[in-house]
């Protein structure tokens, strides 16, 4: 039962529907007042009023003090607006009479904000169940038994060579694992690793690998869970014989609210870690190819900073990069220069993509840059980092999601196009 209540997915159409007719009935129930004209339109009065109030809070919190980072889309301000205009009536109702007009208030109000709280989640594309927005890792800790020391480069031409064994497993496998920090000692929570079908047979094929980091704040899961890689890669592996790259998502965090900027300073020496530290345990752990034709580093908003970070300043490690509404340059506000780079402007510039673009072109790299085209807080960056990536000598696509923000939404319609390109370029496709 409690297993069901957890996976019950409060993104779909089934549930959405529900809530909102459940609430809808309720709010019905408190306008309505049938022996008094007066009441009614008393109640109407409150809706209309919260409502206004409710839509000058989403203005506060969006636009003049900026609590989200970037603005809110017009579906989030109109349920908030909504739903505060729905707690006012309940909240009025309860202090009036019969009683049993006030049970109904006390009983709407987390029903209200339940119905707001799930069509604002379908906007921002976040959560899929209770398990997702609890933050509980609903993934196994995964047995490696089938992987070897990566000794060899991958065939460029493994999706024309391949021949699938029988027993084939029809789906891939998603678990977390613990990446020590030899070198760099960073705080990191556990990674997580998704494992193609290819990669889980007896003697498995040389593989690339996607080193992946999820937004801030955010934990590694978000890129499975929320994103969705291992169905796409599922989706790409069942149309070619099992194959699909590796995917290893580290914590470049420590903690969600915590930013290193990927880079290593008093904040946590997050770069060793993803550079050296994650490497190094790839490398000894699974079944990867050795050369940077192999190696593909991705992340989304925060992450996909870090992406152009390490894709444009370490071309001899990563030979491709998927960029999602990836910032500029790495910042945590006011306290960028102070707190991650000793108050240095030069070691600052030194690691911004666009300064990285320009110091180590010409490139032979292969890009994706995603982004929403509502986004217009990162969405304009993000294509300026594009278009200096394409100046550098980068073989780059740029992939619009077309009227979408800065969301999982976004990732998602990326991933689902990007990815696939990605796995054709690294030979997975059939020629």
């Amino acid at each position: 039962m409690l297993h069901a209540v957890m996976t019950l997915r409060v993104d779909k159409p089934p549930f959405l529907i529900a809530v909102t007719v459940l609430a809808g009935v309720g709010l019905l129930i408190l306008l309505v007042r049938r022996y008094s004209i007066r009441s009614a339109a008393v109640a109407i009065a409150v809706a209309v009023l919260g409502t206004v109030v409710g839509g000058v809070l989403g203005w506060l919190t969006s636009d003049v003090w900026q609590v989200f980072g970037l603005p809110l889309t017009v579906v989030t301000r109109a349920w908030i607006a909504c739903g505060v205009g729905a707690l006012a009536v309940a909240a009025w109702s309860v202090v009036t009479r019969p009683w049993w007009r006030r049970a109904v208030a006390v009983v709407c109000i987390p029903l209200f904000l339940l119905t707001s709280a799930a069509w604002i989640n379908v906007d921002f594309g976040a959560y899929r169940d209770l398990t997702d927005a609890l933050g509980i890792d609903p993934y196994p800790a995964l047995a490696l038994h089938h992987q070897s020391r990566a000794t060899a480069p991958q065939n460029p031409r493994l999706g024309s060579e391949w021949t699938a064994p029988q027993g084939l497993p029809r789906h891939g496998e998603i678990g977390h694992v613990q990446i020590p920090a030899t070198l760099s000692h960073f705080a990191a929570r556990p990674a997580i690793v998704y494992l193609p079908p290819a990669a889980l047979v007896a003697h498995p094929p040389t593989l690339p690998v996607i080193e992946m980091f999820s937004g801030q704040p955010g934990t590694p899961a978000d890129m499975t869970s929320a994103a969705g890689v291992g169905r796409y890669l599922d989706r790409y592996a069942e149309r070619h014989q099992g194959l699909a790259p590796i995917v290893v998502v580290p914590d470049q965090l420590s903690r969600p609210e915590h930013n290193p900027m990927c880079v290593d300073s008093p904040l946590g020496d997050s770069a060793t870690y993803l550079t050296r530290d994650v490497p190094d345990w790839i490398r000894s752990h699974l079944n990867v190819g050795t050369t940077r034709f192999s190696w593909v580093v991705a992340g989304y908003s925060q992450g996909g900073t870090c992406s152009m970070q390490f894709g444009a300043g370490d071309p001899q490690l990563f030979g491709s990069i998927v960029d999602v509404s990836g910032e500029v340059a790495p910042t945590i506000g006011t306290g960028t220069l102070a707190q991650g780079f000793g108050g240095s402007e030069s070691a600052y510039q030194d690691a911004s993509p666009l300064h990285l673009l320009k110091a180590h072109a010409p490139y032979d790299t292969w890009a994706v840059f995603g982004y929403g085209t509502a986004d217009s807080k990162f969405g304009p960056g993000l294509l300026r980092t594009a278009a200096a990536a394409k100046a550098a000598g980068m073989t780059a696509t740029v992939i619009p999601a077309e009227g979408s923000g800065h969301d999982w939404n976004t990732v998602r319609t990326v991933l689902s196009r990007a990815l696939p390109l990605l796995c054709d370029h690294l030979g997975l496709g059939t020629k």
